[in-house]
């Protein structure tokens, strides 16, 4: 399990995530994510909610297809939706590698609605 933080985008019907390669101390710049993708583009990820009240339980599994944006115009666009979410992005620089991730199907579940929902395919 490798946790990111992560910005999403929809456009129309399109969904697609971004993170970014931080300047946080790393110890090389070619992270293994990065290597993994080229490898294997096809990425899955789970964002969920846990609370002592478990009737406040969910989760959402995003899978998708990964890949390094080389666009300039929508590096940027990404780089502010990562500023806006996220108040540490907006006094950082973020001038390392931006990745996008076209959402292909989300899968939904909560414990108030007792079901599981995918809402993409």
């Amino acid at each position: 399990m490798i946790p990111f933080v992560f910005a999403l985008v929809e456009e129309g019907d399109d969904i697609t995530v971004y993170w970014a390669v931080d300047d946080k101390p790393k110890e090389r710049p070619d992270i293994q994510r990065l290597a993994n993708i080229e490898a294997n583009p096809t990425v899955e990820f789970v964002v969920d909610h846990y609370d002592e009240d478990w009737t406040k339980l969910w989760w959402i599994r995003v899978r998708g297809t990964a890949a390094v944006t080389q666009d300039p115009g929508e590096r940027r666009r990404a780089i502010e939706a990562l500023r806006l979410r996220y108040g540490a992005y907006a006094r950082s620089p973020l001038r390392g590698t931006v990745v996008r991730i076209h959402v292909t199907d989300l899968t939904a579940w909560s414990a108030r609605d007792a079901a599981q929902h995918s809402t993409r395919s």
